[in-house]
């Protein structure tokens, strides 16, 4: 039977279909093209914007226009978010537990034919396991360390779909790291709802497990997805400055630039501490690609507020900027603020702050030219190669070299979005 799998949102959700997608092969299935007329249609949903949601719903129906007959899977954290409002045509229902159990309930309703809805009032304190030795079609393996994040940001409706904080086992982590080494990917990247709060249900830290994981044999480069400022501690960063395996890029969400902002945000941080880390971690990596997250239009951000977040995206001069309109969500605090700003506002709004992103990208890329870097490479076609250096530049290669190859060359120029060695 043939299963075709979508994946909407984080690297969380990539990392857990990939599973899922293991799993049916474990089984005998044919993992297909999700566009295929497929027997199993399993979409893994995203929620954190209204657009999210959407297109969530888009991908459900068309899975029953393109099969009638199909069984259809649908999980995660749309699902999660509206348990009482659920769409229909789906005859499996998962939130953000039991995603391992996928296959079972699949053979399970093609045996009785009954849909089944398993969705919990809470996802409770256990971390879910999963482990993956290989990743289909991909150079670099996600390792998913962390589930559930406690923040609660007055925007975000993520710690109400993904609960509590649930780490992994740290042995569990390094054994599933091994392997991935050991099976030839030499770039592995940390992932998680809130990477940077491991352990804290397992008396330990983030710091401790970072501390084991750089003594892998054979592990080429490491790299932490998003992580709070908050929680890049002098003893994360005592790490990153003796071990050369971490990659040069860290992305650290800012969300505003703007203290009145970020308080009513919720946020843990206020400009000025956000600051003085950033110059902290350039002190011990000069040259590091420092990313981040950019929420526009929250309520009550005015003209004076939007360009005080503008000034300060600036300051700090940030390799690249992910720019997000902010979203309404049913339930979080945001959503009964007074002020909500204009669409149109929000758009505009946007839209410079994107282009305030090309300029500091390329600035950024423009630093290294003339300078040898390592890029390990990712993929080729008509007899050019791309890949990625340690601080995320993406290079073109005129040369075909094999997947995982590790070249030092000389950036000669950029072409956006690439660095360009001749």
């Amino acid at each position: 039977m043939k299963v075709g799998i979508y994946t909407l949102g984080c690297k969380v959700n990539a990392y857990e279909s990939e599973y899922v997608m293991n799993l049916f092969k474990e089984r005998g299935y044919v993992i297909a093209p999700y566009e295929d007329i497929c027997d199993i249609y399993i979409i893994n949903t995203c929620t954190v914007t209204n657009q999210s949601d959407s297109k969530s719903r888009k991908i459900i129906r068309s899975a029953t226009r393109n099969n009638p007959n199909a069984c259809i899977v649908a999980m995660g954290c749309y699902i999660e978010a509206n348990k009482d409002n659920l769409i229909d045509g789906v005859d499996i229902y998962i939130g953000n537990k039991d995603k391992s159990k996928v296959v079972d309930l699949v053979e399970d309703y093609l045996k009785n034919k009954k849909q089944i809805t398993n969705l919990y009032s809470d996802l409770g304190n256990k971390f879910e396991d999963m482990e993956i030795k290989t990743f289909e079609g991909r150079t670099r393996a996600f390792v998913k360390i962390q589930d559930g994040c406690e923040n609660f940001c007055s925007y975000c409706i993520i710690p109400y779909v993904r609960g509590k904080c649930r780490s992994k086992d740290q042995a569990k982590v390094i054994e599933e790291i091994q392997a991935l080494v050991s099976n030839g990917y030499k770039e592995i990247v940390l992932t998680g709802i809130h990477t940077g709060n491991y352990g804290r249900d397992l008396d330990t830290d983030f710091a401790s497990l970072l501390s084991e994981i750089v003594k892998i044999d054979g592990l080429y480069r490491l790299r932490l997805s998003s992580i709070e400022i908050t929680e890049l501690t002098d003893k994360v960063l005592e790490i990153i400055k003796d071990n050369n395996i971490i990659a040069d890029h860290l992305h650290i969400p800012l969300q505003a630039g703007s203290d009145k902002i970020l308080k009513n945000m919720n946020r843990k941080y206020d400009t000025q501490s956000f600051r003085n880390k950033i110059n902290k971690i350039r002190s011990i990596r000069p040259d590091i690609s420092i990313t981040t997250d950019v929420i526009v239009g929250f309520p009550g951000e005015t003209d004076e507020l939007f360009e005080e977040s503008m000034s300060f995206c600036k300051e700090i001069e940030f390799a690249k900027i992910h720019v997000f309109p902010y979203s309404v969500r049913k339930g979080t605090p945001a959503a009964k603020f007074p002020n909500q700003v204009d669409g149109n506002i929000k758009k505009e709004r946007a839209h410079r702050l994107l282009e305030l992103s090309k300029e500091l990208e390329k600035n950024y890329m423009n630093k290294f030219i003339g300078k040898n870097l390592e890029i390990l490479v990712e993929q080729a076609k008509n007899d050019i190669s791309f890949g990625h250096t340690s601080n995320y530049l993406l290079v073109k290669l005129n040369k075909i070299y094999k997947s995982e190859d590790i070249v030092i060359a000389k950036i000669s120029k950029v072409e956006y979005p690439y660095c360009v060695v001749e």
